[in-house]
């Protein structure tokens, strides 16, 4: 139960509620005991005892070894001092006195749990917005490893595991052992003897529940790790699902989800199996310990003479009041290593340490005035460089391009300027100073970035746009779409900038996605532009209406342009030919066509027109 110590932080908030919940369910399990004693006297009035006699002066209390007899008295005394020897009014009083006992109990109870409403959905919304925050703050290199699945399972599922264990574990701290502390503070007043004899089955009974929780958590695990898996598996086909109508690969998806969920059916009928053992096994350990008190306790009674038969049916009230919160607890320990399984998948991403931080004195990157320098880097996604010894300038104002066939390395560029991946040797340099010392925030603050695949969100085109600059006025929106040539569409919708583009954008076509981006970008007005292959997607109508975008965008920006279609580059201040993670050739267009080399290849690739 590590990770208890962990989740008690979040509680830290609501304490209120939770000291709240504590009192009241202090109160719950008080009220709990004595709405069994309140049975005593109304068994009193209903089967009085032969030669009884009555209490005539107000009882004394002499010391814990009477206690039982000084609270028989007084009750007895304060009903006799009401009833005035009228049996009626002896009965009313003992009724009264059971119905306010289990009022007072039910209210407890209830605001226990309104109190511990608060503070198990506040817990939940906080571990959310933590595990969110931390889900888009780990670097792009975490989620090649990971499935989304998985962490969608962690975000909804696993944080809810979390939720309904640590209620129990309050219930198994607070509300049930008290109750089972008070009933046996009341079965030591009743018989000490009789106490005794009922510990001798709650060691056998812990042991038995033990045994069964052993491997609950491990299966709990498995439970979870598999729906990570066949979220994964929904996720991936939404995405994909005109390549798996096209290629006719129903089946095949079909089946790799059906095994998941053919393993998820086994690993749960075996944890649940093993969880609704608690219930039956606590009831018959209870039963059999209520068999044995009623044959030992019947002995004291008819046999000895040592116990009255009303406080006998007391004891054994209160003996079976014991059952209920010992099922509750051993249903408790069984959610806590349920919970325990959530909360190590849940902690492993939050306490996950992202290898791009800021540096403890990092610098805020204040404009841009001189060049962007990439100084001898070396990078590696996994065992083999992608990039080996790689240096290039980009002043303030050019337009640098880089072409090369796919695996050269032309992307991984946008990526370690944009510091989504850090540099495994060398250097990036924006005006001398290496952007690993300056703020992640304020480097990309002046960069705009348009990629080869148009992301954009379920959500309006106003509000796509405004990601770029969040307070900007519907006019500047206008101004950035009519830059990136989107207006002419855009003005022609049914809702103009509050309409929705629907997931991912795919109620507008590629080019209209695209620009999109391209006014994105501008509306953000960043001194430094990176463009992925950003018409390497597109047809040729689209293709020449993205250009001109782009070219209006590009106007007075420092530009970084990574492009496969040559055509989009002639006018660069200079392209850098990569092959294999390095430089082959760099030079202007003209230059590099009369090299007669690898560019010249390319290009002979490709048609202009």
């Amino acid at each position: 139960m590590n990770y208890l110590k962990k989740i008690l932080t979040y509680a830290l908030p609501y304490k209120k509620y939770a000291i709240l919940n504590i009192i009241s369910n202090i109160f719950y399990a008080l009220f709990g005991a004595l709405s069994f004693f309140a049975l005593m006297p109304m068994l009193n009035v209903l089967f009085p005892k032969d030669g009884e006699v009555k209490v005539v002066n107000k009882p004394v209390y002499t010391g814990i070894r009477t206690l039982g007899d000084y609270f028989n008295d007084t009750l007895a005394y304060q009903i006799q001092y009401f009833a005035q020897d009228d049996k009626s009014k002896a009965l009313v009083f003992v009724i009264v006195l059971v119905v306010v006992t289990f009022l007072l109990k039910n209210l407890f109870n209830y605001l226990g749990l309104y109190f511990g409403t608060f503070l198990r959905n506040g817990i939940l919304k906080d571990l959310r917005d933590d595990l969110y925050d931390k889900t888009i703050n780990l670097p792009i290199s975490f989620y090649s490893e990971k499935r989304k699945g998985d962490i969608i399972a962690r975000i909804s599922n696993d944080v809810a595991q979390v939720k309904n264990s640590f209620l129990a574990v309050l219930e198994m701290i607070i509300k049930e052992p008290l109750s089972i502390v008070f009933s046996i503070g009341g079965m030591l007043i009743i018989s000490v003897k009789l106490t005794i004899f009922v510990f001798i089955f709650i060691p056998v009974s812990g042991f038995i529940i033990s045994a069964i929780g052993k491997r609950l958590k491990r299966q709990s695990a498995a439970v979870q790790n598999e729906q990570g898996i066949f979220l994964s598996t929904v996720e991936e086909t939404l995405n994909g699902l005109k390549v798996i109508k096209g290629f006719n690969a129903e089946g095949i998806f079909n089946s790799k989800f059906q095994d998941s969920t053919k393993r998820y059916f086994h690993f749960s009928n075996i944890l649940l199996n093993r969880q609704n053992l608690s219930s039956p096994v606590s009831e018959i350990l209870g039963i059999v310990t209520i068999s044995v008190l009623l044959w030992f306790g019947g002995r004291m009674v008819l046999l000895e003479n040592s116990l009255d038969s009303a406080s006998f049916l007391t004891f054994m009230g209160l003996a079976y009041n014991i059952l209920t919160p010992a099922k509750a607890i051993s249903k408790a320990s069984y959610a806590v290593k349920q919970g325990n399984a959530a909360a190590e998948r849940v902690l492993e991403i939050i306490e996950t340490k992202s290898p791009i931080e800021d540096a403890p004195n990092a610098k805020t990157l204040n404009g841009f005035n001189e060049a962007i320098s990439i100084d001898n880097i070396y990078f590696k996604y996994e065992d083999d460089y992608v990039l080996k010894d790689f240096s290039i300038k980009v002043p303030k104002g050019k337009t640098v391009a880089l072409v090369g066939q796919s695996g050269s390395g032309k992307s991984t560029i946008a990526n370690l300027v944009t510091r989504f991946y850090d540099v495994n040797k060398g250097s990036i340099s924006i005006d001398g100073q290496n952007i690993k010392d300056l703020t992640k925030n304020s480097l990309r603050s002046t960069m705009g970035l348009v990629t080869q695949d148009s992301i954009l969100f379920n959500d309006s085109i106003k509000n796509n746009i405004l990601v770029g600059k969040p307070n900007a006025k519907d006019q500047e929106i206008i101004e950035a779409l009519k830059i990136a040539n989107a207006w002419e569409f855009v003005k022609d919708l049914p809702k103009v900038l509050e309409t929705n583009i629907g997931d991912s954008g795919n109620k507008l076509s590629g080019g209209q996605k695209q620009r999109l981006s391209i006014a994105r970008a501008v509306l953000k007005n960043p001194p430094i532009m990176i463009l992925d292959e950003a018409t390497s997607a597109l047809d040729t109508e689209s293709e020449r209406l993205v250009q001109d975008a782009l070219e209006n965008m590009m106007k007075n920006r420092t530009s970084i342009v990574i492009a496969h279609r040559l055509s989009t580059i002639q006018n660069a201040d200079e392209i850098i030919v990569m092959q294999k993670g390095e430089i082959a050739e760099q030079g202007k267009h003209e230059t590099l066509i009369a090299k007669n080399g690898i560019y010249k290849k390319l290009v002979d690739m490709q048609s202009f027109e």
